[in-house]
């Protein structure tokens, strides 16, 4: 039975991560902000019974990320598969007023805690285990073509870079490690206008997830919810 460990899960993909894997039989260590506040999440518990843990993560703070690394090792749950969905979009930015903290709360979340929470819990991650982040076709330099999203957009660039570089320093231990795009979802990051539904979006990826291995050829790369490469 597969253990998967998914931050921000909530809401939104990370909710739908949650869902489609315990429907399938899988275990799942969910990590949210506000465990008591997270009414859909916890009903899960109750109709899969022994097979969701809910622990309290915020990944924009160092020290929770490292109390919750203690908790996951306190209680010897082992990890097949780490996905970093946890994630925060500043909306409305316009060129000349971008604000320091949009930018620096943006990267803690987006780049800097999925790369702290990373280290932390190497050592519940099993070897010929999964590192995935849940990353964006907006965090491509190849193929930016406006100003929108500055915040969004350079943490994710960012934290492809930071998947690329944990791929390197887990490659002995033949974790594969992938930056993946879940498309333009509706939810309420990616709004009404979107192309795909949270379900579609979730049951794509998994496909991917479920096909990675271990590759020295391609470590950390960078795909779409249809398995295909991103340029950086």
């Amino acid at each position: 039975m597969t253990q998967y460990l998914i931050t921000g899960a909530n809401r939104g993909l990370g909710l739908e991560f949650v869902r489609q894997l315990l429907e399938r039989g899988d275990r799942v260590i969910a990590g949210c902000r506000h465990p008591g506040r997270a009414g859909a999440l916890n009903r899960f518990s109750g109709a899969f019974p022994g097979h969701l843990k809910v622990l309290p993560l915020d990944v924009s703070e160092p020290r929770s990320v490292a109390a919750f690394a203690s908790e996951v090792a306190m209680l010897e749950l082992s990890i097949d598969v780490l996905i970093h969905n946890a994630g925060m979009l500043v909306s409305g930015e316009e060129f000349g007023k971008v604000e320091a903290h949009a930018l620096s709360h943006t990267f803690a979340t987006n780049t800097m805690g999925p790369f702290l929470l990373s280290q932390a819990l190497s050592a519940q991650l099993k070897d010929g285990g999964k590192l995935v982040a849940i990353s964006s076709g907006l965090g491509s330099i190849a193929r930016t073509q406006r100003f929108g999203t500055p915040s969004y957009d350079i943490s994710k660039a960012a934290l492809n870079m930071a998947m690329r570089l944990l791929g390197h320093a887990l490659a002995e231990r033949r974790i594969a490690v992938l930056a993946l795009s879940p498309g333009w979802v509706k939810t309420d990051m990616g709004g009404e206008n979107a192309d795909l539904e949270p379900a579609q979006s979730i049951a794509n990826m998994l496909k991917v997830i479920d096909a990675l291995a271990f590759d020295e050829a391609a470590i950390g790369q960078f795909l779409g919810n249809d398995g295909k490469t991103i340029p950086w």
